[in-house]
């Protein structure tokens, strides 16, 4: 989450009132920061990460930008009506690939997300087989470039959109 946060901060891509949602968002540092940085934001996880992750929106945004970042339970491929479809500008999620019994579920929930103009941004090491089958699951739907490395965290930022989009933020 970190990297994906300075990757955020270095300013190459404008969030400001932009919506976003955050995916399995753990304490919710991903979207804090883009909720610092003038999006609108979803900020999502399981349910039983909910009030943690809420207290951690409340103790780290001043309250006047609080309303700008909304915590919403999403257990991926469920209860995906509750989410509006391609309604997001940007979607986020910060070392969410992992248990790879949730990469169908996953893939399910980035597509029911997005639009045509929808940016994912992926932050994750890949150490295993399964990180690399996701990528290439991934790769299967999207158009996937990584566009940042960071060797000091072992870190790869992903982008990945709908069709063939080639062009820079």
């Amino acid at each position: 989450a970190v990297v994906l946060c300075a990757y955020l901060e270095m300013g190459g891509i404008d969030l400001r009132d932009r919506s976003v949602i955050e995916l399995g968002a753990g304490t919710g540092l991903l979207g804090i920061v883009a909720t610092l940085l003038g999006a609108h934001v979803t900020i999502t996880d399981r349910a039983a990460a909910l009030e943690f992750l809420e207290s951690n929106v409340q103790a780290n945004l001043p309250s006047e930008l609080r309303p700008r970042a909304v915590v919403r339970e999403l257990t991926w491929g469920k209860d995906l009506g509750n989410f509006p479809s391609g309604a997001f500008d940007f979607i986020l999620g910060a070392d969410i690939v992992y248990l790879e019994e949730t990469f169908a579920e996953l893939l399910q929930t980035l597509e029911h997300l997005c639009s045509e103009q929808t940016v994912i941004l992926l932050s994750c090491r890949i150490r295993y087989e399964r990180d690399h089958r996701f990528l290439r699951m991934l790769r299967g739907r999207f158009s996937v470039y990584e566009v940042h490395y960071d060797s000091s965290k072992e870190v790869h930022i992903y982008k990945a959109q709908r069709g063939s989009h080639k062009d820079d933020f």
